[in-house]
C-alpha cells in the first residue's frame, strides 16, 4: 500500500462477500458494490466507498423481495433460505453411440456389382443422434453406453464431449467398440447395413444395476433409451424410472420387437413403418397400425415412412404431417431428439411433432444447426392434419 492510502475495515468486507455469496439472486452488475475491500487515498474515499458497501447491501434487501423471475425455480432448505438456478430439462439417454461407417452410391445401386461412391465415418447410433439433438434445442443430457477399448473408443469419448452431453459410459479394454456400416442410394434411403454391436447385449444390462446410473435416472426429467438395449435391460431401466417418461426408438425392425413387452410402460416410442410392423406383428394401413400399437398397450407415438407423411398419436388422436423432404434412416434420429426436447417444454405432440421435422429436414444437409437456421426451416413444416 502506497503512502498516504487507507484501506476500508476488513471485517466490513468479509461481512459484504459472504451476504453476497449466500444469495444468488444478486445480479452480474451488482457485485461491484461489493468488491474486495479497497485501497484508498483519503478519508473522503474511504466514506464515499463505504456508501458504495452499504448501498450494494441495500440491493441485497431489496432483490429478497422481489419475486424472482418466470425462468427460475426457487429451491428451499432447512434454513429457509432461496436459491435461484436455471431451469432446463434434463434427459438421461440409455443405449447405441457407436462409429458408423455411411457409404453412398452414386447413381443407381446396381446388385452384385461394385457401386461408385463415397464412404465416411463418424459417431453415431439412434440414442446419440437423438440425444445430441435434443441438446441443441435446449435440454440438458446424459448418455449411458458401453465402448471398447481401441481407437474408436477415443473418438466417440471425444465426439460426446464437443456435443455437450455428460458421459457415463463403460470402456471394456478387452473389446472391441460397437460399429454400424451401412450402404445407402443416392437419395438416401437405405440398401443394407452391417451392426457389429454384440458388445450391447453382453454389458448393457449388468451398467443399468449401477448406482450411478440409479441416481442419474432419479435426478432426468425423462428417459430416452433405443432397442439397443437387451430385452432385461430395458424392463429394468422402466422400472427404475416409474413415474418419469421414458422415449424409445426402435432402431430396426428386427430390434423393435424387443420394445414390445414394455410397450404400456413407454411415453411414446418413434419408429419407422417396418419397425412398426414388426412391434405389433401385423401389416395394415396407417390407422389401423396405429390402433395395433395402442391396443399392445402403447400411449403415444411417431411413425416415418420414407416419402410418405409422419403419423403422430397420443391420448387426444392421431394426425399425420406431410414433410417437405424425406425423413430418411439417419434423421428420423434427429426427428425424435427435437420432438422430446418441444415436449419436454410442455408442447403439444401435434406442436412438437413439427419441430422433430424440421430437424429432421435439417439432419439431412449437416449435423449442426443455428437457432435461426431452425426457424426457417420450421417455417416450411405444415401443420398437422386429422387422420380420418
Amino acid at each position: 500500500m502506497k503512502a498516504g492510502q487507507s484501506v476500508i475495515l476488513i471485517n466490513l468486507y468479509l461481512f459484504c462477500s459472504r451476504l453476497a455469496r449466500a444469495d444468488n439472486r444478486l445480479e452480474n452488475h451488482q457485485y461491484p458494490d461489493l468488491f474486495f475491500f479497497c485501497f484508498v487515498f483519503s478519508p473522503q474515499d474511504v466514506s464515499r466507498f463505504t456508501r458504495r458497501i452499504l448501498l450494494g447491501i441495500f440491493r441485497i434487501a431489496a432483490s429478497g423481495c422481489r419475486a424472482p423471475p418466470d425462468n427460475l425455480v426457487s429451491t428451499g432448505n432447512s434454513k429457509g433460505h432461496l436459491a435461484g438456478m436455471m431451469k432446463s430439462p434434463t434427459i438421461l439417454a440409455v443405449g447405441g453411440a457407436y462409429v458408423e461407417r455411411r457409404g453412398q452410391v452414386s447413381g443407381a445401386f446396381v446388385p452384385a456389382a461394385s457401386n461408385p461412391g463415397t464412404m465416411r465415418e463418424e459417431v453415431g447410433g439412434a440414442v446419440f443422434n437423438a440425444l445430441r439433438c435434443a441438446v441443441r434445442r435446449g435440454v440438458s443430457g446424459s448418455l449411458l453406453s458401453v465402448r471398447g477399448g481401441d481407437v474408436l473408443a477415443d473418438t466417440l469419448s471425444r465426439a460426446i464431449a464437443a456435443a455437450g452431453i455428460a458421459d457415463l459410459s463403460v470402456v471394456f479394454l478387452d473389446r472391441t467398440t460397437p460399429s454400424n456400416t451401412v450402404l445407402i442410394d443416392g437419395d438416401g434411403a437405405l440398401i443394407a447395413g452391417l451392426a457389429d454391436m454384440a458388445l450391447y447385449d453382453l454389458a448393457l444390462a449388468k451398467q443399468i444395476r449401477r448406482a450411478k446410473v440409479r441416481e442419474a435416472i432419479g435426478t432426468a426429467d425423462a428417459v430416452l433409451c433405443d432397442a439397443n438395449l437387451p430385452p432385461t435391460a430395458l424392463e429394468r431401466l422402466v422400472t427404475l424410472a416409474a413415474g418419469k417418461p421414458v422415449f424409445g426408438l426402435a432402431v430396426s425392425p428386427d430390434k423393435a420387437a424387443r420394445l414390445t413387452p414394455v410397450l404400456g410402460s413407454l411415453a411414446m416410442v418413434f419408429m419407422d413403418r417396418r419397425e412398426a410392423i414388426a412391434a405389433v406383428g401385423i401389416d395394415a394401413a396407417e390407422q389401423d397400425v396405429i390402433d395395433c400399437l395402442r391396443r399392445a398397450g402403447l400411449k403415444g407415438g411417431v411413425v416415418t415412412a420414407d416419402d410418405g407423411p409422419v403419423l403422430g398419436f397420443d391420448e387426444a388422436g392421431a394426425f399425420s404431417i406431410l414433410p417437405p423432404k424425406k425423413v430418411t434412416d439417419g434423421a428420423a434420429d434427429a426427428l425424435a431428439g427435437a420432438t422430446v426436447a418441444a415436449l419436454l417444454r410442455g408442447l403439444t405432440l401435434r406442436t412438437a411433432l413439427r419441430d422433430g421435422v424440421a430437424a429432421a429436414m435439417l439432419a439431412v444437409e449437416s449435423a449442426t444447426f443455428t437457432s435461426a437456421i431452425f426457424a426457417e426451416a420450421l417455417a416450411f413444416v405444415p401443420e398437422a392434419r386429422d387422420l380420418a
